[in-house]
């Protein structure tokens, strides 16, 4: 009996050598996968040379800053917001076949004095509700002559984007948003604590959230691009720009008699494969 029980010890010792060298082997490749995935996530996402990409790119908008040149920055901004709710690439052909709104093209039509009394100001402005499908407004007595019908633009929205926009140029920014811009930040830098940054960044999102049909998103996108592709010597600008990665400095507790986690187990998912089932220890004592 006892060499019996030899002979089937010697038998599944080679094979259980042969499939822990195989679970190695798939742990190993499970990992390489996952790092391999990480790695290009990480490229990906942060691209180290964001910021001087963003200046190379936008020499315009750097020389429209310099001159205070608020109708090309309107323009520069509008068509940053064309791209809201759709895929870039509908976006920029539906712009390219149709063109694009100016702020010189909405200053003439409300130079002509439009009926309507939301285009008397910026703060007139809220609830025109402009549909371009339907061709309704808030006041459809005045739509015959409203200029807002006038611009193909990809949807209503944008219609009333535009024109909210240049009002807030018009009736809060003085004409001139580089110089609104430079007001804001320097009422919000002091005090220089923690809180500094987004003091500043408040202080230009929280007035132009209500401009209409703008989502957060992509108002932060596009001012990010603006302040970073200022001169170098506006040195505010790039500061509040510039984006930040913060840190919890909290390290999560973890119990001492947590068992480990084998790779293969919680990677698989990654290699799209079903997970090996994990034999259970005979339970000790």
């Amino acid at each position: 009996m006892a060499m019996t029980s030899n002979t089937h010890a010697k038998v599944r010792q080679p094979q259980n050598l042969r499939a822990n060298a195989r679970a190695q082997a798939a742990d190993q490749s499970a990992l390489d996968h996952a790092t391999r995935l990480i790695h290009r996530v990480c490229c990906l996402a942060g691209e180290p040379d964001l910021i001087t990409e963003i200046r190379t790119d936008n020499g315009a908008v750097r020389s429209a800053i310099k001159r205070h040149d608020t109708a090309a920055l309107f323009d520069w901004l509008m068509a940053m917001l064309s791209y809201q709710g759709i895929s870039d690439r509908v976006a920029h052909d539906y712009m390219e076949q149709h063109g694009r709104v100016t702020r010189h093209e909405i200053g003439r039509a409300l130079a002509n004095k439009p009926s309507c009394p939301k285009l008397q100001s910026y703060w007139h402005f809220y609830g025109c509700k402009y549909h371009k499908t339907s061709g309704t407004c808030a006041e459809p007595d005045h739509i015959g002559q409203c200029p807002l019908p006038t611009h193909s633009l990809r949807n209503g929205r944008l219609n009333q984007s535009a024109y909210s926009l240049h009002l807030f140029l018009r009736d809060i920014a003085n004409n001139d948003l580089v110089g609104w811009i430079e007001a804001q930040l320097a009422s919000a830098a002091a005090p220089a604590d923690a809180n500094r940054i987004g003091r500043m960044r408040e202080a230009l999102l929280e007035p132009l959230r209500h401009v209409h049909g703008i989502a957060d998103k992509v108002l932060s996108m596009a001012l990010s691009m603006l302040l970073l592709a200022a001169p170098k010597d506006m040195n505010l600008w790039a500061e509040v720009g510039r984006p930040s990665y913060r840190r919890q400095a909290v390290q999560p507790a973890v119990p001492e008699d947590l068992p480990p986690v084998r790779a293969a187990r919680d990677l698989a998912v990654l290699r799209r494969e079903r997970p090996r089932r994990v034999q259970r220890q005979p339970h000790q004592g």
